[in-house]
């Protein structure tokens, strides 16, 4: 190798020069952008934002409407795909004040690709944003959104074939897209739906679950009534959703996953109901909680915890002092003070609002906890779901 190089005679380069030299003045001093198709993919999979307006309102109930929303046209010309059981973040302004809140998809996958989501929204007593959504948002609205996000979907490689759907209230919404894609064929499970309800008058979704259980042999649903006047109908059940009533619909002898999605009191009964089943841990699958309230509820929450405590923010360069109350998040003690923080998920599992905590000590209920060891190690929080014991000093990232 070495005699080959030897024998190179570098004046045989030389002439090159002067031509090469030419192409170079010609050429345009521009870097060429070449988007590969996993770039174009993954950009249409995961927009920073989508741009849309509402197309139909749809009321069910009192406290509930159901809003179709589609491309605005310009800044979005077509919707992300996603799997069913994911949610999207809405992003508002509410008094000047950037918000968040993330709300299941109600649609099929197969509807995306049709240019339309819907989201469901229900009317929360005291809540900031879906009181703002049911007073403003009319058809023609224009709404900013994320990319579908969470992990609340089938999973052929981790869940079993035959799953048993648990929801309450309107946390039918997840359940009512994966239904639509086991009857569209983009899913390939068996679906059972036991769905809490206190009465037939507040079921949420019941003319369209009907039908779909109608058109696919691969989805039965059974209506679970609490109200005690009640008279239950033929194939739906009274009383709550315990244990035993699992066991009725479960297969027997062969593995089954269990999909839990409903208000935080359902998740508390549920806690000591599913280990009755003494299924593997990664058959119970639950969907974020949304927004957690009330931590003193919780069995572990210690005692003798000032109500009133003080939290110190720093931002960037900015430095924030002010006053909240123990049983609120960290996060909702912000944003009542007017300070915005990221948010996504707003139950501590997508992450986006990790925050460094300097100072006092914080209490996570444990349904909420989502950190990873270094988390615990470098004093890393979720502002969402993590309540103050103490005063409070602590490092956020900016809003987003």
């Amino acid at each position: 190798m070495a005699s080959n190089l030897n024998s190179l005679k570098a004046k045989k380069f030389l002439s090159m020069l002067p031509e090469r030299q030419a192409r170079f003045n010609e050429g345009k001093a521009e870097l060429v952008e070449i988007e590969d198709n996993a770039m174009a993919l993954a950009k249409a999979l995961h927009p920073k934002r989508q741009y849309l307006k509402i197309e139909k309102i749809t009321e069910r109930g009192e406290d509930c409407r159901s809003y179709t929303l589609v491309p605005d046209g310009e800044k979005t010309k077509s919707l992300a795909y996603f799997g069913a059981g994911k949610y999207l973040t809405v992003f508002e302004t509410i008094e000047g004040m950037p918000v968040t809140r993330a709300y299941s998809i109600s649609s099929s996958p197969k509807e995306s690709l049709e240019g339309r989501y819907v989201l469901t929204v229900k009317l929360v007593d005291g809540g900031l944003v879906s009181k703002y959504i049911f007073d403003n948002w009319e058809v023609g609205t224009e709404v900013e959104v994320s990319a579908p996000s969470g992990n609340f979907e089938y999973q052929p490689l981790r869940d079993a074939k035959k799953v048993i759907c648990l929801a309450g209230g309107s946390g039918i919404t997840p359940f009512v897209s994966m239904a639509k894609a086991v009857a569209d064929g983009d899913e390939d499970f068996e679906l059972t739906l036991l769905y809490g309800s206190r009465s037939y008058e507040s079921i949420l979704f019941a003319e369209e679950l009907a039908e779909l259980e109608k058109k696919c042999d691969k989805i039965k649903v059974v209506n679970v009534l609490s109200d005690k006047g009640v008279k239950v109908k033929k194939g739906d059940e009274k009383g709550l959703l315990t244990a035993e009533l699992i066991k009725k619909y479960a297969p027997e002898n062969e593995p089954y996953s269990v999909f839990i999605c409903g208000p935080q009191q359902m998740y508390d009964f549920l806690g000591d109901e599913l280990l009755k089943l003494k299924l593997e841990k990664k058959y119970i699958r639950h969907e974020m909680f949304g927004e957690f309230h009330n931590p003193s509820s919780q069995e572990d929450y210690p005692e003798g915890i000032p109500e009133k405590i003080t939290v110190k923010v720093r931002i960037q360069d900015e430095v924030y002092t002010v006053e909240g109350n123990s049983a609120d998040s960290l996060m909702q003690t912000l944003e009542k003070n007017g300070i915005s923080v990221p948010a996504r998920c707003r139950s501590g599992e997508c992450g986006f609002c990790h925050s460094h905590l300097l100072s006092g000590k914080v209490y996570v209920p444990k349904q909420l906890e989502y950190r990873r060891l270094a988390d615990y190690k470098f004093g890393c929080i979720h502002p969402c779901c993590s309540f103050p014991l103490t005063d409070i000093e602590m490092e956020v990232p900016t809003a987003k």
